[in-house]
């Protein structure tokens, strides 16, 4: 694994990323550069290898070759503490919210500060309110995250996500299982994110409106393999018809190989 420095000043470089499963390739030899002050939403299929890429990226697991750098430093090419120390300087915003069931969302959002940073009890509840008020929620830090209907979930989830003021933020799938209104609010503070706090903020969705709304460049994932990367203008006017498929809906045939099929189903190679 490589562990040459890369362009300290982009929050994330990956450079030649393989990885998978049990040995089984997922991701191949992908190529990524996120700017500072950039959101870049990565888009694919299903079983394109987004969520496989994503896990890779935030330190959940290590590639099989390649490297993921932040901030200029290899990520998986050091130690597991500063591993850790790198992360502190990421957020992420998982689709589920992912928030612990038995806190309040204050004390969701004060848990990595209480975690990681010397800050007394009083500091740590005026960065709380802070948090909640950029993304809305100012007043409802006592709610239990039951009681929060699903795009209040998704914004509690984003304030715990920046609580440590990362300059990258990842998030997956924000504006799943969303009403068309809340969603739209939802893009409006992650544009939040980039324009009043120089945020990167990388997106995984397949919401083709609210890519399109949001993204400075979007990255498309087919198979595992990056085959493309450029603006919304760039991805509306491509002639890739695997692209123009997946803006457009338009659903692919896979050829059936009657005797492939029957080798799969027993085994055979």
């Amino acid at each position: 694994m490589t562990t040459t420095p890369a362009n300290p000043t982009a929050p994330i470089v990956v450079t030649d990323l393989q990885g998978g499963y049990n040995g089984q390739a997922v991701i191949h030899g992908c190529n990524m550069e996120i700017a500072a002050g950039e959101i870049v939403v990565i888009m694919g299929g299903s079983g394109s290898g987004k969520s496989t890429f994503l896990r890779h990226l935030i330190g959940l697991k290590e590639p099989m070759t390649g490297d993921v750098q932040l901030f200029g430093q290899s990520l998986y090419g050091v130690n597991e503490t500063k591993r850790l120390q790198l992360l502190k300087g990421i957020g992420v915003a998982f689709q589920s919210g992912a928030l612990l069931s038995s806190l309040t969302v204050g004390q969701n959002v004060a848990l990595p500060m209480i975690e990681h940073t010397d800050l007394d009890a009083e500091m740590i509840d005026i960065i709380v309110r802070m948090k909640l008020d950029f993304v809305n929620l100012l007043g409802k830090e006592d709610l239990l995250p039951s009681e929060l209907s699903g795009g209040m979930l998704k914004r509690a989830a984003v304030a715990r996500a920046i609580a440590l003021d990362p300059r990258l933020t990842f998030m997956d799938e924000p504006s799943a299982g969303l009403d068309p209104v809340v969603a739209a609010a939802l893009d409006e503070l992650i544009i939040k994110l980039r324009d009043s706090l120089g945020m990167s903020v990388v997106v995984v969705t397949h919401e083709l409106e609210s890519a399109f709304k949001i993204a400075d460049r979007i990255v498309v994932l087919d198979r595992g393999y990056i085959i493309f990367s450029g603006t919304v203008d760039d991805i509306k006017n491509s002639d890739n018809q695997r692209i123009q498929n997946l803006i457009n809906r338009v659903a692919e045939e896979d050829d059936f190989d009657p005797e492939a099929h029957l080798k799969r189903l027993f085994g055979e190679n």
